[in-house]
């Protein structure tokens, strides 16, 4: 297997192979494009989206600056909503439903290294799925850790730390993120 292929079954691979370094600055290329046309049109912006990430609905918006690794693995739904300053480090699979609002600052993590120092020792990383439901909220500055999967109608409180799944319709804030008392 490449590590290409390593990475996207969330297995352990290099990250600084050529193929996957040659991926990573086609993404920054279309990172500095999309981020220098702030002031386009909808529909080029949109055109822009399609371009640059694996899947993207109508009626999203993804404000600029917006940063990614890879830009492919980025599943966006409809009328998704990504304020500034958004980071999705996409080793592996990121799923956000329809109707999701990120708010501004949010980082959504895959990429993760092993425990063990011996492996880390050899640059080996790997990833695990982020998935985010439908109509959920996600506040400023929130922190999702990989592996995560949060379901529809969630609320992320703004500046949480999520290192564990959130249920449908389930509000939670903090770090680490628990639910909310009622």
């Amino acid at each position: 297997m490449s590590q290409k292929q390593k990475m996207l079954a969330g297995e352990l691979y290099v990250a600084d192979d050529p193929e996957l370094a040659a991926d990573a600055a086609r993404a920054a290329r279309w990172m500095a494009r999309y981020n220098a046309a702030a002031d386009a049109e909808g529909p080029a912006r949109h055109a822009m989206l399609v371009e640059g990430l694996g899947q993207v609905g109508e009626r999203v918006t993804v404000r600029s600056p917006f940063h990614c690794d890879y830009g492919y693995n980025i599943r966006l739904g409809d009328g998704v909503f990504l304020n500034f300053g958004c980071v999705i480090l996409d080793v592996v699979e990121v799923v956000i439903g329809s109707g999701t609002q990120i708010g501004p600052g949010v980082q959504i993590l895959t990429a993760d290294h092993p425990r063990d120092p011996a492996l880390r020792a050899q640059a080996l990383e790997f990833g695990r799925p982020v998935r985010i439901g439908a109509n959920v909220w996600i506040g400023a500055g929130a922190l999702i850790l990989p592996g995560v999967t949060i379901g529809d109608d969630a609320i992320l409180g703004a500046g949480s730390v999520v290192t564990r799944d959130v249920a449908r319709g389930v509000t939670v804030m903090g770090n680490p993120a628990r639910p909310a008392a009622r």
